[in-house]
C-alpha cells in the first residue's frame, strides 16, 4: 500500500515506502532436498576420486526412514549402477533387512564415500573429509532414530574413534555432530568372508529392531 509522501519525509530525502505481501519460501520436502543435494554430490571435485569413477553413489532408499544404514564406499556394481549395495554384499544386506522385518524401501542406505575408490582400496582421509558434508546433511535431511554402520570405516567416521569394530559392537553408542544413536556391526562384504561371524551380525540386528521398536 503506497503511502503520501509527507513534507517531513522529503525534507529527510526519504522516498516513498510499501507494503509487500512476502509470502515465505515454500518448505522443501525430504524428497526434494535429497534431490538438490544428490545433483551437488554429481557435480563434486573436490577430491581425486571424480577423476576415476563411473558416477557419484549418492544413496537410496525411503527419505522419512527411521533406520539409516551406513557402509564404507560403492564398489564395482555400484559404482556401474549409481545405487548403494546392489552387489553381493547388497544381496546380503538385503537378506539382513528382512530378517529384521525390513525391506530395503523402509530404510536408507548412503555410504561415507560417494565415489568408488580405484580397485576397492581403504578410503583416503581426504576423500573422507571432502564426502563428510554431503553424508552429515543427508542424515539431517533425513532424521532417522538410528544410524546402522556397517564395518570399522563407517563407525570410526560416526563415532570419532579407532577402536576395534569389536569392542564397538554390543552397545548403542552416539553421533555427536548429529545427535544420532548409532549401532555397529559387521559390513555384509566381510561376512561374505567370514560366515560365521553372522551369528554375532544377527545380535546386532536383533539389539536394531529392539531400539526402533522401543522408540516407535
Amino acid at each position: 500500500m503506497a503511502m503520501d509522501q509527507s513534507p517531513y519525509f522529503k525534507h529527510l530525502g526519504l522516498q516513498n515506502w510499501q507494503r509487500r505481501d512476502e509470502t515465505p519460501p515454500p518448505i522443501q520436502s525430504a524428497t526434494e532436498q535429497l534431490a538438490i543435494l544428490s545433483q551437488k554430490v554429481a557435480r563434486c571435485t573436490a577430491c581425486e576420486l571424480h577423476k576415476t569413477r563411473t558416477q557419484t553413489v549418492f544413496g537410496s532408499g525411503n527419505p522419512a526412514a527411521t533406520l539409516m544404514v551406513i557402509g564404507e564406499a560403492p564398489g564395482f556394481y555400484e559404482d556401474q549402477q549409481g545405487l548403494p549395495f546392489v552387489g553381493k554384499a547388497g544381496q546380503l544386506l538385503t537378506n539382513m533387512l528382512k530378517a529384521i522385518q525390513l525391506a530395503r524401501d523402509d530404510v536408507y542406505i548412503a555410504n561415507v564415500l560417494k565415489s568408488r575408490p580405484p580397485n576397492n582400496r581403504d578410503p583416503l582421509p581426504p576423500e573422507i573429509e571432502a564426502c563428510t558434508p554431503f553424508l552429515l546433511e543427508q542424515i539431517r535431511i533425513i532424521q532417522p532414530k538410528l544410524l546402522l554402520a556397517l564395518g570399522r570405516f563407517a563407525a570410526h567416521f560416526l563415532l570419532k574413534t579407532q577402536s576395534s569394530l569389536e569392542s564397538l559392537r554390543s552397545k548403542l553408542h552416539r553421533d555427536a555432530r548429529t545427535n544420532t544413536p548409532v549401532i555397529v556391526t559387521y559390513h555384509p562384504a566381510y561376512l561374505l568372508r567370514n560366515p560365521a561371524d553372522k551369528r554375532k551380525a544377527w545380535a546386532d540386528l536383533l539389539m536394531a529392531k529392539d531400539y526402533l521398536d522401543k522408540s516407535d
